[in-house]
């Protein structure tokens, strides 16, 4: 065992937005023994998930990977990435593995290892579970797994823990392209592979896994390094004009969870109560004193499921005049009530989002008596065919046109239209899935390949 590791971590999400090339050869230079990233959120909503899909393009992803291969291959040390092409289903991790072979071939590589893993869950291991009367949690939704949310689910992936990565490096894979996984485990398996206390290795994954956003001031896709050693761990700010604070590290460290102090993952979790922050040099902070609690008994893993709910087309309706602006919500219910004479009330979904209102906090927004000079109203028209939601947009949007205000005297509506027409967007999907189900083997639901490229 070293007395310390060293991981560079070159974007907060692998092929999300190019990685900054400057940053990440300067932490080259500081000669690590891990490349790693995430590449995966639920941030971008439950579309990419449900449809199967890529969030990100593909060029990104391969600009980000390539970086990573190349300069990992050319220095003898490990690659690891999770959460494979933004979902982390097995059509992704597939999708990764192609285009490290074709790198590889590009770069003429010399042999190595690729180590992989799958996430993605059959529902008919859920049904068999749940007839034998099985509880599968919820995590904030409104009830347990039932049969009625699987048929509503078109795909599930199971989060992933340290212990598929820990199976692969234990197996000697060079380079591993993950599943669903936590965003800690990338980074915190090599740790606790090589022995390193779980506290310590936990942290370093949920200090480096968004990369420069624990450094000041903000910078995305800039390069980190985290070293750790059996007493602490130190982050460090690659690109010049940053540094790693005190304050941009515990609020990194503290952000993306109903406590600040806990950061669960399969098989227990972070407790950071009690740790130390300090400023070790100019672009670096040190943090110590740090725990993991094991979960007694069976684990605990994550499902994330989503299901579709319809074509969807999208109209975008600019308001300027202040009357109107003041009566926005009456324009809304003339527009809603044209949709329901011709489409009755069920069978589609109709969405006003009012830019400039309140369209990102609803009826949370605490500032309801600001008055805006111009608004944009988005009209989501959601149903079962593309040719419904399309005129159900058109209905919507084109409404608001002629609403029939009290104090309107024109003939002319007092609305701007961005295009004449609504355009067509992703179908939408739902969550259908928060939950947790537990098993005996952290692997149960993980299967691991390896296979040999270069």
């Amino acid at each position: 065992m070293k007395d310390s590791l060293k991981f560079l971590c070159p974007n907060g999400c692998l092929g999300f937005g190019l990685t900054k090339e400057k940053s990440y050869y300067i932490g080259l230079q500081e000669n690590p023994d891990y490349i790693a990233c995430d590449s995966g959120s639920n941030d971008i909503g439950p579309g990419p998930l449900g449809e199967d899909i890529c969030t990100s393009p593909k060029e990104w992803q391969m600009h980000d990977l390539e970086l990573m291969l190349v300069e990992a291959r050319k220095r003898n040390i490990p690659m690891l990435v999770g959460s494979a092409g933004d979902t982390g289903t097995n059509s992704r991790v597939d999708m990764f593995v192609e285009m490290i072979k074709e790198l590889a071939k590009k770069h003429n590589l010399l042999k190595f290892k690729l180590g992989y893993f799958y996430s993605q869950v059959d529902k008919s291991i859920l049904a068999e579970r749940i007839k034998k009367g099985e509880v599968i949690r919820s995590l904030g939704r409104d009830k347990p797994v039932d049969m009625e949310l699987l048929d509503q689910t078109d795909n599930i992936v199971a989060v992933a823990g340290v212990h598929p990565f820990i199976k692969l490096l234990n197996e000697g894979a060079d380079v591993i392209i993950g599943g669903r996984c936590s965003d800690c485990a990338i980074f915190a398996a090599p740790a606790i592979q090589q022995g390193f206390p779980e506290g310590n290795a936990y942290f370093l994954g949920k200090v480096l896994e968004c990369a420069s956003f624990c450094c000041e001031p903000y910078g995305g896709k800039e390069s980190v390094l985290g070293t750790i050693s059996k007493y602490d761990v130190k982050v460090k700010a690659m690109n010049p004009e940053q540094r790693c604070t005190i304050a941009s590290v515990a609020g990194h460290a503290m952000y993306e969870r109903s406590n600040p102090n806990y950061e669960y993952v399969a098989g227990g979790y972070l407790d950071m109560s009690q740790c130390v922050y300090e400023q070790y040099d100019e672009r670096t902070v040190k943090v110590s004193n740090l725990k993991f609690v094991p979960q007694k008994g069976k684990v605990s893993i994550k499902l994330e499921g989503a299901g579709f709910v319809g074509e969807r087309y999208i109209g975008a309706v600019g308001i300027r005049d202040p009357y109107s602006i003041a009566n926005v919500d009456l324009m809304i219910d003339w527009g809603r009530k044209q949709v329901e004479e011709k489409f009755g009330k069920t069978g589609y979904q109709l969405f006003y989002h009012v830019y400039g209102k309140n369209a990102v906090m609803g009826k949370n927004e605490p500032n309801k008596d600001f008055i805006p000079n111009e608004l944009c109203v988005m009209v989501e028209a959601i149903a079962p065919t593309a040719k419904v939601a399309e005129e159900i947009a058109l209905t919507g949007s084109r409404q608001m046109f002629y609403a029939r205000l009290p104090e309107v005297k024109g003939s002319a509506g007092s609305v701007a239209f961005l295009l004449d027409e609504v355009l067509r967007a992703r179908p939408a999907y739902k969550w259908t899935m928060e939950h947790l189900i537990d098993v005996d083997d952290p692997m149960e639901l993980f299967q691991t390949h390896t296979i040999e490229v270069g």
